[in-house]
């Protein structure tokens, strides 16, 4: 029997990511303060339709709105590891990157009462250390990696590149990559971002962008009797006025043609038991 997943995923960065950048004028914050107001939206939105779904939180987002972030706790959502930080790992020293993993966890683990089995890395570059620390830890699945579509795999640890050389892969973990795209991602379709040394013009039309992001499961249906396609939202990107039709008329369509919603770790745990670890 068929069986097509779509995971729901918001990354709720508010503030984090601004400051991440170093963009700390009162404009750039407030904009991630309006997370606040698009993920009061999206709770609302998905419980209309009884749809469970996974918010990647910064342990200081936790730490700055814990009522904000216990909301989607109480309504069923699953809560990942998203960082201590919104800094990408591979910045990172890997006793940065490990003390961030432990007080990330911490923080979800008092929000919600349980450690995360997810993570999502920030700006999704994981450092040559980042599976290694997340297999350390107990994460079952991690998701952001882009070497498939809609089939999740297992990760790799000890990849050795070389301009020169052909690339020799590393040893495959027990990690589940849950993969990600940034064609379904809101940000760089949406955000306009302007600094000194670079332009996001983003701004697109939300009507494509819609088109786009059905396609994908619509060709997932075509090509596949299982598999799993994963958005990625940003409260403060996604909770804009008409970018939220745009959500609601991507779920409708979606339930139409048959996806079902489900979180990232139920998800993952329906890949382990249809594709257990060989050995």
């Amino acid at each position: 029997m068929a069986r097509h997943l779509v995971c729901l995923t918001f990354d709720f960065d508010t503030v984090s990511g601004w400051i991440a950048r170093g963009l700390t004028t009162p404009t750039p914050i407030s904009r991630g303060e309006f997370g606040v107001v698009g993920a009061a939206r999206i709770l609302a939105l998905l419980n209309k339709y009884g749809i469970r779904s996974t918010w990647f939180i910064p342990g200081t987002v936790i730490e700055t709105y814990p009522d904000e972030s216990k909301r989607a706790v109480d309504e069923g959502h699953e809560i990942a590891h998203h960082g201590w930080t919104h800094i990408p790992p591979a910045d990172l020293s890997r006793e940065k990157e490990e003390e961030g993993i432990v007080r990330g966890i911490d923080s979800i683990e008092r929000l919600s009462g349980r450690k995360p089995r997810g993570y999502r890395s920030p700006s999704w570059d994981l450092s040559e250390h980042t599976i290694e620390l997340l297999l350390k830890y107990g994460f079952f699945y991690d998701t952001s990696l882009m070497g498939d579509d809609y089939t999740p795999y297992r990760a790799r640890t000890g990849d050795v590149i070389s301009l020169e050389e052909p690339v020799r892969f590393g040893e495959t973990t027990p990690l589940i990559e849950m993969p990600i795209s940034w064609t379904l991602d809101d940000y760089p379709h949406f955000e306009f971002v302007r600094t000194k040394t670079f332009i996001l013009e983003g701004m697109r039309a939300a009507s494509g962008v819609l088109e786009n992001w059905f396609d994908d499961f619509d060709y997932m249906t075509r090509i596949t009797e299982w598999g799993v396609l994963t958005y990625t939202f940003h409260p403060y990107v996604i909770g804009r006025g008409h970018r939220m039709l745009l959500l609601e008329r991507l779920i409708l369509k979606l339930l139409e043609h048959g996806a079902i919603f489900t979180t990232m770790e139920d998800a993952a745990d329906d890949y382990a038991e249809r594709f257990p670890l060989a050995g």
